[in-house]
């Protein structure tokens, strides 16, 4: 490293200014911690994390209320808090992408990240990061119900869920919230990223299983090109080979793909 001799004018006398050290990127892990304290800064962001629990709550509730005796057991309390988690935590997904357009905070965040990627890197990892919290969260409900189910009709909990069941189901709901963020990457706007993942949730599957009822050479394709095909086996326990062969190709049709894709028309479009 060397150093720069200025002279002044005034006293003609050389001064030695040191050179400017380089300023060191900002660590992954703190833009990760931004990027989680954003979801919570809005109002809108803080009821949609609380809506996880008020919605676990409100469905173990109602299985407690309205459900059979015997329907008391902790598998059906994990399905029915895992109902509302099917649409929260990809809205998670998308709102964790699109708020930089739609509240037009992308200026400032890319002003003070130039680096595009880094910023959408840690945006990946605190929507995956949340979405795990909110299975463990669903979890603890779940257990809560199962226990209270039990003190209220007076049978034994029935425990009859596996922990590699959970990791499935886990894996299912972090792909949701995948495909959510995928479609915020591409779409960039809250609304029109909201209005595609339903149109894929509740318009393309009847479609597609249409398509493979009449349509020989559809049903041996569906299960490596419908996602949502491929992921039904992590709701009913253990894969086979083939089941994640399936997962695996639909995986990189509908995440890799289009989130690829996304990256480079995210690092190619004018931020206002």
């Amino acid at each position: 490293m060397t150093t720069a001799v200025v002279v002044d004018e005034t006293t003609t006398t050389p001064v030695t200014t040191r050179p400017r050290a380089a300023a060191r990127p900002i660590p992954l892990t703190r833009l990760v911690a931004v990027e989680l304290r954003k979801m919570f800064d809005t109002r809108s962001g803080f009821w949609l994390m609380a809506s996880i629990v008020i919605t676990s709550v409100l469905a173990t509730a109602a299985l407690i209320a309205f459900a059979d005796d015997a329907e008391l057991t902790y598998d059906n309390f994990a399905a029915a808090i895992g109902a509302p988690m099917t649409i929260i935590l990809p809205m998670i997904g998308i709102l964790a992408v699109t708020s930089e357009w739609t509240q037009r905070s992308g200026l400032t965040t890319f002003t003070l990240v130039p680096r595009r990627g880094r910023v959408l890197g840690a945006k990946l990892l605190s929507a995956v990061t949340v979405g795990v919290v909110s299975m463990l969260v669903a979890v603890v409900v779940g257990a809560v119900g199962t226990l209270v189910g039990s003190a209220v009709t007076g049978l034994d909990p029935v425990w009859n869920s596996s922990p590699g069941e959970f990791v499935h189901i886990v894996l299912a709901s972090v792909l949701l919230m995948l495909l959510g963020f995928t479609l915020g990457v591409l779409i960039r706007n809250s609304a029109g990223a909201i209005v595609a993942y339903f149109v894929y949730t509740l318009a393309l599957p009847p479609l597609l299983g249409l398509l493979a009822s009449y349509q020989e050479w559809f049903r041996d394709l569906q299960p490596w090109v419908d996602f949502q095909f491929a992921q039904t086996p992590l709701y009913n326990g253990a894969l086979s080979t083939a089941q994640w062969q399936h997962l695996g190709t639909a995986s990189v049709l509908w995440l890799v793909l289009p989130l690829t894709v996304g990256l480079v028309l995210v690092r190619r479009a004018e931020v206002k």
